[in-house]
């Protein structure tokens, strides 16, 4: 195959995956007192404005022999997934993830939920390409919020919306698949 502009373009699958199309959908557990948890998924699909595709890591054990180094695959760890939320005057996203912590430990008594089910929830991320079809979605399972970020206030911060990051803690995440798609324009030479 020749390396030109014309089978690059062939190859770029639907121009390209995108960053800004995106959705994510939050997910509560049942029991950390979420007023109308429909409502706050509901929101979370438009004031989720940054999150991001997990990375992989695994491991590596290094095995000395007689001067040199076998290296061999150890285990795998799942990194924090963190997003970014866009704060609308309802504070629905942040009062929620605000009850969410609170459920795991109250501020003054320092008790709270004890069985991992009570407080953790899956989270998924799903790429959309430019007509909005899901083409690639990541399940973060088990994952519950372990930093709420501050919001900034101050007198000159003029023409912006306040925004706040969610740190969530992921026992680990699968990747979903992706959904059928037409055809894609490939050429093959």
């Amino acid at each position: 195959m020749t390396l030109n502009l014309t089978n690059f373009k062939a190859q770029l699958v639907g121009g390209g995956a995108r960053p800004n199309l995106f959705k994510v959908d939050l997910n509560f557990p049942t029991g950390v007192g979420i007023g109308n948890a429909t409502a706050v998924v509901n929101q979370g699909q438009f004031m989720v404005k940054a999150a991001n595709l997990p990375a992989s890591q695994l491991g590596v054990i290094e095995v000395p022999f007689r001067g040199r180094v076998l290296k061999v695959a150890g285990d795998r760890t799942f990194e924090p997934w963190t997003i970014t939320v866009l704060n609308d005057t309802d504070f629905m996203i942040r009062e929620a993830m605000e009850s969410w912590v609170r459920a795991i430990n109250k501020e003054q008594e320092n008790t709270g939920l004890q069985n991992p089910a009570d407080y953790q929830a899956d989270m998924v991320v799903t790429q959309l390409d430019r007509e909005g079809a899901e083409i690639a979605s990541y399940r973060f399972y088990g994952t519950f919020p372990t930093n709420v970020s501050a919001i900034d206030l101050a007198f000159d911060s003029n023409d912006t919306v306040e925004e706040f990051t969610v740190e969530l803690q992921v026992q680990w995440w699968e990747n979903e698949g992706k959904a059928k798609r037409k055809s894609s324009n490939r050429i093959s030479r």
